[in-house]
């Protein structure tokens, strides 16, 4: 069973150590293209962190905290393959595999292709109703 969820990247405004900063990095990604996940056991604010690298090999920022229990989870049982979904006022949304297979992009009509609630978010509690058609 194929599963594929799109993640919120975050710390975009953070400068990296060397190289371009990581909103032009996030400017140069083309969706559909490969981002690497790194670990940071040592981060010192967080060892839970997983920093996200284009495939050029700059930070464009970490994933949500909220999330970085789930995905160390699937990368230590099958592995994690990621792409690049789209730029967002945040930072960026990346595509990612959970059974080892190759993410593909979602139809952006389709609810489940962004991380809610949002990053910045006032209502963590929120979440939009599924669309029905009016009768």
């Amino acid at each position: 069973m194929q599963r594929h969820l799109s993640l919120a990247v975050v710390g975009a405004d953070h400068p990296n150590k060397t190289g371009p900063t990581r909103r032009f990095e996030i400017a140069m990604c083309v969706p559909g293209e490969r981002i690497d996940l790194v670990p940071e056991p040592k981060n010192p604010v967080d060892p839970q962190a997983i920093a996200v690298f284009s495939e050029r090999g700059i930070q464009i920022g970490y994933v949500r905290a909220e999330r970085c229990q789930l995905v160390h989870t699937y990368m230590r049982r099958q592995g994690v393959n990621a792409i690049f979904q789209k730029a967002e006022r945040w930072g960026a949304t990346i595509r990612v595999s959970t059974d080892g297979s190759i993410p593909e992009l979602p139809d952006m009509e389709d609810s489940r292709a962004y991380d809610w609630p949002p990053p910045g978010s006032e209502d963590a509690d929120w979440w939009p109703d599924e669309v029905y058609p009016d009768e």
